[in-house]
């Protein structure tokens, strides 16, 4: 188990998925507590926050650690449906040996993610987890209902979007998501670009100063640039993008943006939880990479200084901390001495790697003879 009973309760009662859970409950809870199963919600690091169901299915559970605190992404834990659902984004069913610890292979369990309503960001995963009984393609199907139900839910909860405003999702995707106006579109990699940076500066870019932020290439011309935006208005509509300078029509509530100004306000733990990675990962567009980076050592560099071993934790056991040596030494340094060994092996071993590579680096080549 990876929290303590306050740290669980905290997180519990802070998060938004705590609002669906009666929807979930009684859709789930008979349905578990009769089949001797177990129903289980988790964050979007993969921490498990409820664990609930059968009794004695409870017991056996304990002696694999699917209890509330631990933590089942898949970085953690290796194949499982909670974590890999979470991975890959979609609902998940996990049989028997097809898990990754030997342990668990004696259990189902299917899972789906859940999205927050407006912005699409992953919230957490949904799970059904017991024996055999659950190898059945319903499972699948029921658990998938079950999230989409949780986020109708939080959908009627949440505030009404503001009148004009559009929300931007561009963390932890290549292509960014835009909601406005009662649609929800997916960008290409382009275009997902454009929209960061315009929502970056509301007060507009200028023409040149907008070519040299996307393209590596100075080779390339305004005609490129004006050709690109002629098709994202085909795509959003004439009065998205203005001209002029280019600039977004309306608010737009970007999710990188929502972290930033949480960070400057001093809610690390808020920030790191609504991060849901890197800032469109594999764009090169350079004004695209400074954002993306400015955004990530703010955010790894108050993560050190709290030095909340929960919090660092979720970094380096995301995809994009797994090698961050800085962070595995902050929570070397954090972490209870229980739950340390984990740590230091990995610790070691990153260490190790470097050293490998200051060594191949650092060795001469072959001498020329005169």
């Amino acid at each position: 188990m990876e929290l303590d009973e306050d740290e669980l309760a905290d997180l519990r009662d802070g998060h938004p998925l705590a609002a669906a859970m009666p929807v979930i409950r009684e859709l789930m809870g008979a349905y578990a507590t009769d089949g001797e199963h177990l129903l289980a919600v988790c964050d979007a690091a993969g921490r498990m926050l409820w664990v609930e169901g059968h009794p004695a299915t409870l017991r056996k559970a304990r002696g694999m650690n699917f209890v509330a605190g631990a933590r089942w992404s898949e970085a953690a834990a290796g194949t499982n449906a909670p974590g890999t659902a979470l991975a890959v984004d979609r609902p998940v069913q996990v049989v028997a040996a097809e898990h990754f610890r030997h342990p668990v292979r004696a259990w189902t369990c299917a899972a789906a993610p859940v999205h927050d309503p407006r912005s699409g960001r992953v919230l957490g995963a949904v799970d059904i987890t017991g024996g055999r009984r659950l190898a059945h393609p319903h499972s699948l199907g029921f658990v998938q209902a079950v999230a989409r139900a949780a986020e109708s839910q939080l959908a009627l909860l949440g505030p009404p979007p503001e009148a004009g405003r559009a929300s931007l999702a561009a963390l932890g995707r290549d292509e960014a998501l835009l909601s406005f106006g009662g649609r929800r579109v997916r960008l290409s990699r382009r275009h997902s670009e454009i929209l960061v940076l315009l929502a970056h500066r509301p007060e507009g870019i200028g023409g040149d100063e907008l070519l040299t932020l996307l393209y590596e290439d100075e080779s390339v011309t305004p005609v490129t640039l004006r050709a690109e935006l002629s098709r994202l208005r085909a795509l959003l509509g004439p009065d998205v993008v203005r001209s002029r300078p280019y600039r977004l029509a309306g608010g737009v509530d970007a999710d990188f943006a929502a972290v930033d100004r949480r960070l400057a306000s001093g809610a690390v733990a808020a920030a790191a939880g609504e991060y849901a990675g890197p800032l469109l990962p594999a764009s090169l567009a350079p004004g695209v990479v400074r954002l993306r980076e400015r955004l990530a050592g703010r955010l790894r560099a108050a993560l050190v200084d709290r030095g909340d071993p929960g919090l660092l934790a979720d970094w380096a056991y995301s995809s994009w901390g797994e090698d961050d040596l800085v962070v595995w030494r902050a929570l070397c340094a954090a972490v209870p001495a229980a739950r340390l060994p984990p740590v230091r092996a990995r610790l070691d071993s990153l260490e190790a790697e470097l050293s490998a590579g200051a060594t191949v680096l650092q060795r001469p080549g072959p001498q020329t003879r005169r």
